[in-house]
């Protein structure tokens, strides 16, 4: 028996039959996928970071995290250790006062050169018992409307606990060069004081470094003396403050 041929459908315009079955089969990829349709090849290629990278900077955040953390115990200890000694000697500042001053000499010429004399004596009190202050050599300046009078200085000394310490010295101008306008004509003067130095504070037998220190006194006016006369400065309401300079790198506060 002969076997039977069926004849298959002629192709359209040279593409056969079995490849129009389904419109979308000639769109499709070939199969298998390519690394590019996997992987997408647009996306950049990941490169890992070398682990010694890591490992810096982990060392750098350990680094931060224990310098913080010693710079805040070291304030601990020192807060802890200042309130400790706040609570055992009850530290005051020294206190000075204006005891007179004396105007010996005051000679203003033509050409607005002074030359001039004080006698100053101050008197300086330490209120704590159980410090000790102990004191440069100390600059003295005497002023007038921004006019510099003259200038002196007390010797270094040593101020024990609970003591009274009277200082005296000499305030000179040997014709200096002043502003004449702001003196002349004036019977009476407004005087202003100041004095500078640096001081140490012993407790025990500990030393601090050494502090700047200024006083400033004010309210005290004086009449200008006629011939050899001197004249003695009205000092009943003169009143002197103590300030701390405290440097801090380039600046000084206080």
């Amino acid at each position: 028996m002969a076997d039977r041929v069926f004849p298959t459908k002629p192709a359209t315009n040279g593409v056969p039959a079995a490849a129009k079955t389904n419109g979308t089969a000639a769109a499709n990829p070939p199969f298998p996928a390519t690394k590019a349709q996997v992987y997408n090849a647009n996306r950049p290629a990941y490169r890992p970071q070398p682990y010694h990278d890591r490992r810096r900077r982990s060392f750098c955040c350990s680094c931060f995290l224990w310098t913080t953390l010693l710079i805040i115990i070291l304030l601990v200890l020192a807060a802890a250790t200042g309130g400790v000694l706040y609570l055992l000697y009850r530290p005051h500042r020294p206190s000075f006062s204006l005891t007179s001053l004396k105007i010996t000499r005051f000679n203003l010429s033509s050409s607005s050169h002074l030359t001039s004399n004080f006698n100053l004596t101050v008197t300086s009190r330490n209120p704590n018992k159980k410090i000790t202050f102990i004191y440069n050599p100390i600059n003295i300046l005497v002023t007038s409307n921004g006019v510099n009078l003259g200038a002196g200085e007390f010797p270094a000394f040593t101020h024990g606990g609970k003591n009274t310490t009277v200082l005296k010295t000499k305030l000179i101008s040997a014709g200096e060069s002043v502003d004449g306008a702001a003196l002349k004509n004036k019977k009476l003067l407004p005087l202003h004081i100041e004095l500078d130095t640096k001081v140490k504070v012993k407790i025990g037998s500990m030393k601090s470094k050494k502090v700047g220190i200024r006083v400033k006194c004010s309210g005290i006016k004086a009449s200008l003396p006629t011939g050899k006369s001197p004249t003695v400065a009205a000092t009943a309401n003169a009143k002197c403050d103590v300030d701390l300079r405290i440097k801090i790198w380039k600046w000084t506060v206080g």
